[in-house]
């Protein structure tokens, strides 16, 4: 029999100790990624798309309305039945970067894995772990995605991904400092602000996906409101464009439309150094001038009118009866609270959708960290006729510095009847 010592005990004690340090140092560097895991998928806006309200985070059953028709988001929880709980890292990484799912089928780009793409394999990883480890799983069930011939057919997919999708990593901009290319890999990958801010193809392909090309980032068209240029952004500051991704709002803006989500889930959650970078790049890119100069005198002209009060059309005496006292007679409204409408990207719109929508519908900022209370517009829909509506935007559309085409009662019907559907 082996004679047990005080030495032996030693040596065991140790072996003992360094076995607990290095589990406890393993733990550490997985919560750590854990941790990573959860704010890399707040640069990605994962919850905005696979969350619904009164549902468990990440369960999926969104609606996404899209030109093929409605697309359901998945439950990307790790449940093992109805999640991606069987999922090995490269099946997920295969799934967000390149929208092919373990069994081989296709995803459709409402995921927008053209510009997921473009994730680091460092980034990849953590959130692998976030999603396995760091959610829980839920055995919600979300609609099953459904569209008519021919897009039923996901198979077709594979060649929409060869003609339009671009594998390659994300590629640093020479030249550019550190912050820029900062900033560019958020926007250009995880922040997938293409998908919605560069214009589509006959394909409803994004036109480009990344800086080398002028067409991104150029604006474009959603759910058929108009979508703002980011390039440069020569009316807003650095600090101006920090200031609306924190909170919803600047002394300019007022957030809407699919963008408030974005906010709210997303860039609102981002540290101070990542939405600095982001807009040092946007400015970096640079390219588009204003939607218009700034008309002073027909600024005034308008001003003087409304002021006066007499002699209005219906268009000045509907806005003096339901905006004026929010947006004032300058249009300027109030910093940080009322947007301006003097110059403001959503009243010049080619298309008045948005600008109507609003009208009608009204809007509501985010409540955020930085911003927590929230205001409202109110809905002018069950007060206002849809020849009301229309003269009223004309007017927004056509007083102080905008230069923006009429509005029709038709158009306000159109607009009206979508929301009822």
């Amino acid at each position: 029999m082996k004679k047990f010592t005080f030495k032996s005990l030693s040596l065991a004690t140790a072996l003992l100790l360094g076995s607990g340090f290095a589990l406890q140092a393993q733990a550490e560097d997985n919560a750590a990624l854990i941790k990573q895991g959860e704010y890399l998928s707040r640069l990605g806006d994962c919850m905005a798309c696979h969350s619904v309200a009164g549902k468990p985070a990440y369960a999926g059953g969104l609606a996404i309305e899209s030109n093929l028709g409605t697309i359901y988001s998945t439950n990307i929880t790790p449940d093992k039945q109805h999640g991606i709980g069987n999922y090995t890292e490269q099946q997920f990484s295969d799934a967000v970067r390149k929208g092919v799912l373990p069994d081989g089928s296709r995803l459709y780009p409402a995921m927008p894995y053209p510009d997921y793409a473009k994730i680091s394999d460092e980034d990849m990883h953590a959130l692998y772990v976030y999603f396995m480890q760091g959610v829980q799983p839920s055995a919600e069930q979300p609609p099953e995605t459904s569209l008519s011939f021919p897009f039923s057919q996901r198979w077709g997919m594979r060649f929409w991904n060869w003609a339009f999708a671009d594998n390659k990593p994300f590629q640093p901009i020479g030249g550019a400092s550190e912050q820029v290319n900062r900033g560019a890999y958020i926007v250009e990958s995880l922040g997938h602000c293409g998908s919605c801010h560069t214009p589509r193809g006959f394909g409803m392909n994004e036109k480009a996906l990344d800086s080398s090309d002028s067409q991104f980032l150029a604006g474009g068209s959603l759910n058929n409101w108009d979508v703002p240029s980011l390039r440069g952004l020569p009316r807003w500051s650095e600090a101006e464009i920090v200031d609306y991704l924190q909170s919803g709002r600047n002394d300019k803006a007022s957030v809407g439309g699919e963008m408030k989500s974005v906010i709210e889930h997303s860039s609102s959650h981002m540290t101070d150094a990542d939405l600095q970078a982001i807009a040092a790049y946007l400015k970096f890119l640079g390219g588009n001038p204003p939607l218009q100069a700034y008309n002073q005198q027909a600024q005034q002209a308008t001003e003087a009118k409304l002021t006066a009060a007499k002699n209005l059309t219906e268009g000045e005496r509907l806005y003096l009866d339901n905006c004026g006292a929010c947006h004032y007679v300058t249009g300027k409204g109030a910093p940080r609270a009322f947007p301006e409408l003097d110059q403001a990207t959503i009243v010049n719109a080619k298309d008045p959708t948005g600008l109507i929508h609003t009208i009608l519908v009204g809007a509501q900022q985010p409540s955020t960290a930085k911003t927590p209370s929230t205001l409202a517009m109110p809905g002018f829909g069950a007060r206002l006729s849809d020849d009301e509506v229309a003269k009223l935007a004309t007017f927004v559309r056509q007083g102080w510095s905008n230069t923006a085409s009429a509005v029709t009662a038709d158009q306000v019907a159109e607009v009206r009847k979508s929301l009822k559907k």
